[in-house]
């Protein structure tokens, strides 16, 4: 069956033909034209969630994983509002989502009616592409329904070739619900023009080939970006010394895992610190983690700085010079052979080995804290290959201390770094992946984001970690009073929470665990069994966390 409404089956038959199959719906009256369009045609996925803001990022990481568009599809009024979130974390981290919102006929607007706000347009500062389609009243209205044709049509291609967030806005009058057999027009298909370039500039390889010290840092990387073959290729350059962080999923044994490990000892000793000075600095992939290298590399005014590759240039040093849009791995075969003499690569690889060795010494009297947690947690996940989603905050910053486990592959909500919907994206990878997912997140972007559970499409191999500190323990590491009602009402944000309640009421295997003694046993449960989603809540002392933190990279310096 297809909606009465023409415009509605413009919508449904053009995502068919352009192959848009997963679609996450809100409940709602004003959308139940493409409701009815999309969940009574097998083509489509259709998943049903309540709280718009989950379901964005359900989509999102539905997106992520599938590396296409998802669509969301919600009512008229506050509820696109909730789909914001998400929407400014696809236009950073670069997903391609499609918002679907249904609202009131134009004339409808601001006359007092309900559930009216003024829709088009409402994600002006974080949106690719935003439109309105026309309501079409007759078949005989060739003109609106090529128009309608076009702008759905720009808006798919949109999210496609620019690799983000796109919102078609669908005014819709009454009748909703009318229902037909047949579709009652055809749509055409306008293809997407590609235009990829794959030549690097006469002036960035003078440049390549002057500098002694290189800097090439990788961020975010949605795998595979580059093969052992071309990081063999980049690290046999010894002026080159390549970094990487977490969600890189980059692993090599010439490539520094461990930023801050390596910076924050000598940050303060402007000597040493400035013989890590880069002549030229490489960024590729997106959102950069550490602070410590942005500061660094702002604070001694980098050179010159190139990004490669076709996702956004970010002028992060100050000093962007120019952005290579080609591929990584084309980027790296097409860099000149002849190397400088340099000790670069060498000095700072010794250094960084050196720290490791270094560290087990603390890591051998480092008390049950967040630390000591992850320090048990990354060795123990299953040694396959699974889909690891890091929370922000301190999760992914205590992640970028661990080397990651070659066959797993990280993601994390790095475009906007907020703590609100990572559970739920975490489940919306979950669902669209064949892999086994395994969340880790921190207690107030668990409990912030809680109505992810409310969800009947969650894996019955789907794992949390929730890490409960008793609140928002990275704020204890910043300068600041902390013992004051002051702070720990309004920085900290002190609680008495724990997630079994929820667990229970959402139908997810709850344990927990306060020590380190029982850590083991708690997390071999957790691993082996399938029976329903797991969740294993780790309780870690409020108060010492920072202090363990900061001095560990006290006992390195």
């Amino acid at each position: 069956m297809y909606p009465e409404i023409l415009h509605a089956q413009q919508v449904v038959l053009l995502f068919k033909e352009r192959g848009i199959k997963n679609i996450v719906i809100s409940p709602g009256s004003r959308n139940a034209p493409l409701t009815i369009g999309f969940s009574e045609n097998d083509y489509f996925n259709c998943y049903s969630i309540v709280d718009e803001r989950c379901a964005a990022h359900v989509a999102l990481g539905m997106a992520q994983q599938l590396q296409e568009p998802v669509a969301v599809l919600c009512t008229s009024g506050s509820a696109l509002l909730n789909y914001y979130p998400a929407v400014t974390e696809a236009y950073y981290s670069e997903i391609p989502l499609i918002v679907l919102s249904a609202d009131r006929p134009p004339h409808k607007i601001d006359i007092g009616d309900g559930q009216t706000i003024r829709q088009q347009g409402v994600y002006a500062n974080h949106i690719l592409y935003d439109t309105q389609l026309e309501m079409l009243l007759s078949i005989d209205n060739q003109e609106s329904i090529a128009t309608n044709e076009r702008l759905i049509n720009k808006a798919i291609n949109t999210a496609i070739s620019q690799h983000g967030p796109v919102h078609i806005n669908i005014p819709f009058e009454e009748p909703l619900y009318n229902k037909v057999e047949k579709p009652s027009l055809e749509v055409k298909v306008i293809d997407l023009l590609k235009n990829e370039s794959s030549e690097i500039p006469d002036s960035f390889i003078e440049q390549w080939k002057s500098a002694q010290r290189k800097l090439v840092i990788l961020a975010t990387l949605n795998p595979p970006v580059f093969d052992n073959a071309d990081l063999d290729i980049l690290t046999s350059d010894p002026s080159v010394l390549v970094m990487s962080e977490v969600s890189s999923n980059v692993v090599h044994d010439k490539v520094i895992w461990g930023i801050d490990t390596l910076i924050a000892p000598i940050e303060k000793e402007d000597d040493q610190i400035k013989d890590l000075q880069p002549d030229l600095v490489i960024t590729i992939g997106g959102m950069i983690v550490s602070k410590k290298i942005k500061q660094y590399l702002r604070r001694f005014e980098t050179k010159v700085h190139y990004h490669v590759g076709k996702r956004r240039a970010y002028d992060t040093f100050f000093k962007l010079a120019g952005h290579i849009k080609v591929k990584p791995q084309k980027w790296v075969q097409q860099l000149p052979k002849d190397y400088i003499d340099s000790n670069y690569q060498d000095r700072w690889l010794s250094h960084f080995k050196n720290y490791l060795v270094k560290r087990q010494d603390y890591f051998a009297q480092m008390p049950w804290s967040d630390f000591k947690a992850f320090e048990h947690i990354f060795p123990s996940l299953p040694d396959n290959n699974i889909v690891l989603q890091l929370g922000n905050s301190s999760t992914i910053r205590y992640a970028q201390l661990f080397q990651m486990n070659e066959s797993h592959t990280v993601f994390s909500n790095r475009g906007t770094s907020g703590i609100d919907g990572s559970t739920s994206t975490a489940i919306g990878a979950a669902m669209a992946s064949d892999r086994q997912v395994v969340f880790i997140t921190g207690d107030l972007s668990f409990f912030y984001d809680s109505n992810a559970l409310w969800n009947n499409y969650i894996p019955d191999n789907f794992k949390i970690i929730v890490i409960n500190n008793s609140g928002g323990g990275i704020f204890r590491i910043l300068p600041g009073h902390k013992e004051t009602d002051e702070f720990q009402t309004y920085f900290e944000t002190q609680h008495d929470l724990t997630a079994a309640h929820l667990c229970k009421m959402h139908g997810v295997n709850y344990q927990s665990v306060s020590e380190e003694s029982a850590f083991a046993k708690a997390c071999n449960l957790l691993f082996t069994s399938n029976k329903g989603p797991q969740l294993l809540e780790v309780f870690t002392p409020r108060q010492i966390n920072d202090t363990v933190l900061l001095d560990y990279f006290k006992f390195l310096k």
